[in-house]
């Protein structure tokens, strides 16, 4: 067949193979990118998550001040930002049934122990 035959498909002028595949290349590691960022952000809700629920799970004890009682409030209770000194759901039912140590009455410690 001669040169000039119009019946052979002709290559489109534009990006060569090699520039195709790179520029796929550049686009799949944009994607990656994405993907690894979506992945960190779900982590740290995951993180933040699994801190929340143990917070929810222990309690702590606010000392007795003068005249007024000790009180029980769950961990994550803004009304008593006393650190460390937590205990678990078991010693807070016995703590409540101590008469010197009340529940809070905002955070409702009470709610969510263990059963006895």
């Amino acid at each position: 067949m001669p040169d000039g035959d119009s019946s052979k498909a002709q290559p489109t002028p534009g990006l060569s193979p090699l520039e195709k595949n790179r520029a796929l290349e550049e686009w799949l590691r944009w994607q990656l990118g994405q993907v690894q960022n979506r992945i960190r952000d779900l982590e740290a809700q995951e993180e933040q998550r699994r801190l929340q629920q143990t917070k929810a799970s222990r309690w702590k004890v606010q000392p007795q001040r003068s005249e007024s009682p000790a009180v029980l409030h769950r961990a994550d209770c803004s009304l008593y930002e006393g650190e460390g000194g937590f205990i678990s759901g078991e010693d807070a039912v016995v703590a409540l049934t101590m008469p010197e140590i009340e529940p809070c009455e905002e955070c409702r410690p009470d709610t969510g122990l263990p059963q006895q």
